[in-house]
């Protein structure tokens, strides 16, 4: 008998007009793993900063055609994933029927539309694979105890296995390599005299969050260094760095503009890889291509290339299938995909944020 798999993908979600804009930062500010404040106090804060900053994220959205990419991409995705695992499953004893499913965090579909969609499909199984390379408990945690939350209150019988995290995934690795040989290539072309920097770019998270366990940072080194090995750079070549922080509390760092403007001075060829994004939004459209471009040319950078996401990168699909295929056959709610012990430690990895 063929075994009914859903495969669910988290991300986070973006506004498809305008005026989704400010539900989509409310729904981000009232989450409780982004601002840890008790309901109501929360709700009220998460209603002042939507207000107040909807004019702004509403420009930066105007440059994207008015809405976010991001589901459209994450279902070129899902299409690629079900087609690469269903390849698989034709030539393979005991095979299993796959449909993928997307449960945005932020924005439609969200969690409960998909907990619907998904118990009407009736599955034998159920795979939750976050489109974030790295753990942190902002991001895939979040996500997981949401779903985890509806899909009881639905009532899905179906066994659940979550995919915690992959920063360093064979798939993941050989397809930023390859996309980051190619934007050295670029950058050659350009500026063939000057010395490159790799920057691979991560979103930030407060200081705090990291200090407090969180193995977000840990898991975004590792994966760089990795992706680093694989296209041959030489220490001095490469550098993480963190973009897109917000408010007055302390992020981790270095922060990516001020490595963008530093080696512009130092008339380095900037490459910038997003390392933490797997497929392309506003951090990537509007703040590494304009706002950071930019940036890297007044202040003097002889080259800047911004390397494209991983996307659908057969590598990157291929991967996140041998993901789906190992949670499958597994019995542990909690599958790390991490394959090192950089995080075994660390006081709000996976498995120990799934336990409370």
């Amino acid at each position: 008998m063929t075994e009914r798999v859903a495969i669910v993908l988290f991300n986070l979600g973006g506004p498809d007009s305008l005026s989704a804009v400010r539900p989509f930062l409310f729904n981000l500010f009232n989450d409780r793993a982004i601002i840890g404040l008790p309901s109501l106090p929360r709700r009220l804060l998460a209603s002042f900063i939507s207000r107040r900053r909807e004019k702004k994220a509403q420009g930066i959205y105007a440059q994207m055609g008015n809405r976010s990419p991001i589901l459209p991409n994450t279902e070129a995705q899902a299409a690629a994933l079900v087609a690469a695992l269903t390849g698989q499953a034709a030539g393979a004893a005991g095979g299993a029927e796959y449909r993928a499913f997307i449960a945005m965090r932020y924005w439609h579909p969200l969690t409960e539309e998909t907990v619907a969609a998904v118990k009407a499909y009736r599955p034998d199984r159920v795979i939750l694979l976050p489109l974030y390379p790295q753990f942190s408990t902002t991001t895939t945690a979040s996500s997981y105890a949401a779903w985890m939350q509806a899909a009881k209150a639905a009532g899905i019988p179906a066994p659940h296995r979550l995919v915690c995290c992959y920063p360093v995934e064979a798939g993941f690795v050989a397809a930023a390599a390859v996309i980051l040989r190619d934007a050295l290539a670029q950058a050659a072309t350009k500026a063939a005299q000057a010395q490159p920097l790799v920057i691979l770019s991560a979103h930030g998270l407060p200081k705090k969050v990291v200090d407090a366990g969180d193995p977000y940072v840990a898991q975004v080194e590792a994966g760089a260094a990795a992706i680093a090995a694989a296209v041959g750079l030489p220490r001095e070549q490469w550098i993480v760095s963190y973009q897109s922080r917000v408010g007055p509390l302390e992020w981790v760092g270095p922060q990516t503009d001020a490595v963008i403007a530093q080696a512009a001075k130092d008339r380095r060829a900037i490459i910038v890889f997003p390392i933490a994004f797997v497929s392309e939004h506003s951090e990537t459209l509007v703040e590494l291509d304009i706002e950071y471009r930019h940036l890297a040319e007044s202040h003097g950078a002889p080259a800047y290339v911004r390397a494209p996401t991983v996307s659908t990168h057969p590598d990157f699909i291929a991967g996140l299938a041998r993901l789906v295929q190992s949670a499958r056959g597994k019995d542990a709610a909690i599958q790390p995909g991490c394959g090192q012990g950089f995080c075994a430690n660390a006081a709000r990895c996976a498995c120990k944020v799934a336990a409370e």
